[in-house]
């Protein structure tokens, strides 16, 4: 039978200083670890099956005498019971970090989910969208709660405030928050139904979209006014006026026509190719120019260093509000988004074009899934004479449409 340890005293532990293991007594195999730096630790050596085992028990003086001789008797306590202390200490250290790196938040979720699919975005523009309208209206809420924790009355917290008052942006709120929370479970960061689904949950709670949406139209000129206005807009000098002539003519956005580039443009084949990645629909459109659009082109000046069909006076690309306002200052109701409606209202009323062919010349993409499917061509052929028929009128006055109401004192 062992020889039984002296039991010290904390003055008497507090001396020991020498380098090796000292027995302090009170419970058997109970040490005081000295290092040649002098750091202290408390081990208890004991047998384990049939094994002889150091177990640490934390450092000297942070785990006093009295603590180290509880944490030994605990210790032998559970050695007795059959349990390895050290094993046990291992598997609640692997479940500690596997419950850390399992927890992790919704602004962590959406910047994983994020990079993840950043290629599946058309432009750098939607995946910053993406980010800013869950940063607005999502992390303020659940920002920081981890995704495991995330339950319905929090998306409610989210969607309700601005559910009626900005319908359009809580829709797209509540799709991307039902995104990033498929991920998470499709990851195992989190469990259980999605919170923020839609069909069979939500619908149940907040009012139909269709039902509260008050559809917003770009206000457009009269197609029996435009040609009196691009009389009016020939007049006008700079680059933002005849970028203006040139969106009309091409039925085009705004944005496709400010950042439109020399290299887009084929002088031969009279086209201009857009390139998928600028176009809202994420497909290549190819647009059919007109002579008097060619003769726009051809009198614009070419600026060194600048590829841009319509370059800003201090480089780079027109800016939004630059064809907007030359629109404003002629004092007619309208914007340059809407003159895409003046087109596509003149193509119903003054032409006998099928529809698809309107729908096309304005890159619209098609509902019908089945018909989506069918379509193979570009209908080009057609789209060409219908652009050449839109120019036509565009520069057409008739005698009893020759006059625009203008404001006054505007020019």
């Amino acid at each position: 039978m062992p020889r039984k340890a002296k039991e010290l005293k904390a003055i008497d532990v507090s001396r020991l200083t020498k380098h090796g293991v000292h027995a302090v007594g009170g419970v058997a195999g109970l040490l005081l670890q000295v290092t040649k730096n002098n750091t202290r630790s408390w081990i208890l050596r004991a047998v384990i099956g049939t094994k002889r085992r150091d177990i640490g028990l934390g450092g000297y003086p942070d785990v006093t005498l009295s603590q180290a001789r509880d944490k030994a008797r605990k210790t032998r306590g559970k050695i007795d019971e059959g349990i390895d202390p050290i094993e046990e200490k291992r598997i609640a250290k692997e479940q500690l970090i596997i419950t850390q790196l399992s927890r992790i938040s919704f602004d962590e979720a959406v910047r994983r989910f994020l990079k993840n699919k950043n290629n599946e975005f058309s432009n750098k523009k939607h995946a910053a969208q993406w980010e800013n309208t869950l940063k607005t209206y999502a992390s303020p809420v659940i920002g920081k709660l981890p995704v495991s924790e995330i339950e319905l009355p929090h998306i409610l917290q989210i969607l309700q405030p601005i559910w009626l008052d900005k319908t359009e942006t809580a829709k797209r709120v509540r799709g991307r928050i039902e995104n990033v929370l498929n991920w998470a479970t499709v990851s195992q960061f989190r469990s259980g139904e999605n919170p923020a689904r839609w069909k069979g949950h939500l619908d149940n709670i907040l009012p139909k979209p269709s039902k509260v949406t008050k559809v917003k139209h770009h206000k457009s000129l009269p197609w029996q006014e435009l040609g009196a206005f691009i009389q009016e807009l020939k007049l006008k000098k700079g680059i933002a006026a005849r970028a203006l002539e040139f969106l009309i003519l091409t039925a085009t956005r705004s944005g496709e026509v400010r950042n439109a580039v020399w290299s887009e443009i084929d002088l031969e084949s009279n086209l201009w190719v857009i390139p998928a990645e600028r176009m809202k629909a994420g497909k290549e459109h190819k647009i059919p120019l007109a002579n008097e659009t060619i003769n726009i082109l051809k009198a614009l000046p070419i600026i060194e260093d600048n590829e841009y069909l319509f370059p800003a006076p201090r480089g780079g690309s027109l800016s939004d509000m630059t064809l907007s306002t030359i629109v404003k200052r002629m004092g007619v109701e309208a914007v340059p988004h809407g003159f895409r409606s003046t087109f596509r209202d003149w193509c119903a009323e003054e032409t006998n074009f099928p529809n698809n062919v309107a729908e096309m010349a304005l890159a619209h993409t098609i509902s019908n899934k089945v018909e989506a499917a069918y379509r193979r061509g570009d209908l080009l052929v057609k789209r060409t004479l219908l652009m050449k028929q839109w120019a036509k009128f565009c520069y057409t006055i008739k005698k009893e449409d020759n006059v625009v109401t203008l404001k006054k004192g505007i020019r």
